[in-house]
């Protein structure tokens, strides 16, 4: 649980161990090639990709890393720290911290995991144990050649591909093609691969050689997004959310960052969107949605749409879930437009199962196909997971076996998120020194913590940024994990 109201200026922090782990600066060429010279490991910091070591993933970096060599040595008996055990609040995982798993979905996966059991000298015993739903669709997933232990399409099972286009087209108003939709290890794998095809800088495309691909990010953001346009070698366009306005879009900032990048020399190309969003927990209005469209076509802006949280809405009525893709099509926009979703957040938290999806559309041939090709260089993302993906979006239907249950598992799941949400935002907004805006969706609360003059001393003199140090002394004197 978090603290209600930050501590009294406490005693120095130990910072020698996150100092310990930050990356030391590269050694030059030539050093390596001495390393070399002299038998010694090639492999060195002067050998490896720059792009990865200026890469920076805070949501498993330094702190997180700390909080992990704090936690196996409580497990190893010292009894040094405050508390006895780390919460790690640093990256939704929601089954690692209790969330239960839907029944159905891991019904059929049981029965596909070991298909003796579907045989039909073995239906009778089954159907003691399972509900008769759960294995005729466990027998209609084997039926369409879903093999568990077998590489699919690089695209994913098709049957699945199916169920994602039905559920998109139910949600939306409008139909979907299962031949532009990918399923994914994740969302973060379909992001990564779109921005890796966007991000590029190749010094023969242009003029000069520093002219590089510019993306437009949310700050704050999902640091998925900042670490894969470093590897890409692309450049970083930040724009910045309206915490006034509970953190809706600034059209006007979007527009003034992207002005401000172009006239430095930017090839910017595409905008990154996370809605509901991840950190800062808002749900855009349709407003915003629509001004953002709007945006993007008028300035030929590719629209990434990271909508994994769409199922994490906590003001409705008032403030639902918009897609992307409705308002593009809604609009008839030509905005080149991919959205993702995944089966790692909402209710399902099947974050282990690395199952997720995009859709492109108003993309050409010509990108689909190359898209194709990099995903077939992965071979097929995981089977297990592109089952939950279509489980996920063709669930068990009001009148059949399974219903009721999954009906209260996903309604309560619901409400205790949604009841978290609203009691975190409480007490934080009661707490001296922090505030926060109403929960509206997404898993997360950005909150606002008015730092001290000593505070702020004491970071100069640590060498750290203020938010850092902060959040070290919240992991080593109270053993949660956050990240600035």
């Amino acid at each position: 649980m978090l603290p209600t109201r930050p501590a009294e200026t406490p005693p120095a922090v130990t910072v020698a161990p996150i100092a310990a782990l930050q990356p030391k600066p590269a050694v030059p060429l030539v050093a390596a090639m001495e390393h070399q010279r002299r038998g010694l490991p090639s492999m060195g910091e002067g050998n490896i990709n720059p792009r990865l070591l200026r890469a920076r993933y805070a949501v498993r970096g330094l702190l997180p890393q700390r909080a992990a060599a704090i936690q196996a040595e409580l497990e190893s008996g010292d009894h040094s720290y405050p508390f006895d055990k780390v919460v790690f609040a640093n990256i939704g995982n929601p089954q690692q911290v209790g969330q239960k798993p839907v029944t159905f979905f891991r019904q059929v996966l049981s029965l596909l995991e070991w298909e003796h059991l579907l045989e039909p000298a073995q239906r009778e015993s089954v159907l003691k144990l399972f509900p008769e739903d759960a294995v005729e669709r466990a027998l209609a997933y084997q039926g369409r050649g879903c093999k568990l232990g077998a590489y699919t399409d690089s695209k994913g099972f098709p049957v699945v591909r199916d169920e994602v286009a039905a559920f998109i087209e139910a949600r939306d108003g409008h139909p979907a093609d299962p031949n532009r939709i990918f399923l994914t290890a994740g969302a973060s794998e379909g992001i990564s691969t779109v921005l890796g095809m966007i991000a590029h800088t190749e010094a023969d495309q242009y003029k000069t050689r520093d002219q590089k691909v510019g993306i437009m990010i949310p700050m704050p953001q999902y640091p998925l997004y900042s670490a894969t346009i470093a590897l890409c070698g692309g450049e970083e366009v930040p724009y910045f959310l309206d915490e006034d306005k509970d953190w809706e879009m600034d059209i006007d900032g979007l527009q003034r960052s992207l002005d401000r990048a172009r006239a430095g020399g930017a090839d910017v190309r595409a905008l990154c969107v996370i809605n509901p969003g991840n950190p800062t927990g808002q749900c855009l209005s349709k407003e915003s949605v629509d001004a953002v469209v709007r945006f993007c076509e008028r300035e030929c802006l590719v629209l990434l749409a990271d909508e994994v949280y769409q199922a994490n809405t906590y003001q409705l009525p008032e403030r639902p879930f918009h897609s992307f893709r409705k308002a593009v099509l809604d609009m008839s926009a030509k905005v080149e437009l991919a959205s993702f979703h995944s089966v790692s957040k909402g209710m399902l938290g099947e974050c282990g199962r690395r199952g997720g999806y995009m859709e492109l559309i108003n993309f050409g041939q010509f990108f689909l196909q190359q898209l194709e090709k990099r995903s077939s260089m992965n071979l097929c993302s995981n089977t297990s997971g592109q089952l939950v993906v279509g489980l996920s979006c063709n669930p068990p239907k009001e009148g059949e076996a399974s219903y009721p249950l999954y009906h209260k598992e996903m309604t309560d799941q619901y409400d205790a998120l949604k009841g978290r949400a609203t009691k975190l935002a409480k007490a934080f907004n009661s707490a001296r020194g922090m505030s926060v805006s109403k929960p509206a969706g997404s898993m997360y609360l950005y909150v606002e913590v008015k730092l001290s003059r000593e505070a702020k001393a004491a970071a100069r003199t640590a060498g750290l940024p203020a938010e850092t140090l902060y959040c070290i002394r919240l992991l080593e004197k109270r053993g949660i994990c956050v990240i600035p």
